[in-house]
């Protein structure tokens, strides 16, 4: 954890996030147990971060030729972090919505 956080900017701010979603989420959710959802959204997109920046790392160690199919793989993990934010997003959205009273 220590080296992804030194060597890669989207952990970084990704951590920064979590941290941030910690007071946030318990102004933001009508229960705690969304307050607990919301948290562990944000943590799941530092999650497949770090499975991403793994990924990318190994291709990287394995050639650093232009290659077509390690092009893919690296541009499908990108693909995973995309989809993990796309969903957080939607959590608090939902939830901010729930909040207004407008669910």
């Amino acid at each position: 954890m220590a080296f992804a956080f030194r060597s890669e900017q989207a952990i970084r701010e990704e951590v920064f996030a979590l941290i941030l979603s910690l007071p946030v989420a318990w102004f933001v959710a009508a229960t705690a147990m969304r307050a607990v959802e919301l948290v562990c959204a944000v943590a799941f997109v530092l999650v497949v971060e770090l499975l991403n920046t793994a990924i990318e790392k190994l291709a990287d160690r394995l050639t650093m030729d232009r290659d077509k199919q390690i092009g893919r793989v690296k541009d499908m993990g990108s693909a995973a972090v995309g989809v993990a934010l796309l969903m957080a997003g939607a959590f608090w959205i939902i939830a901010i919505i729930e909040r207004l009273g407008f669910l």
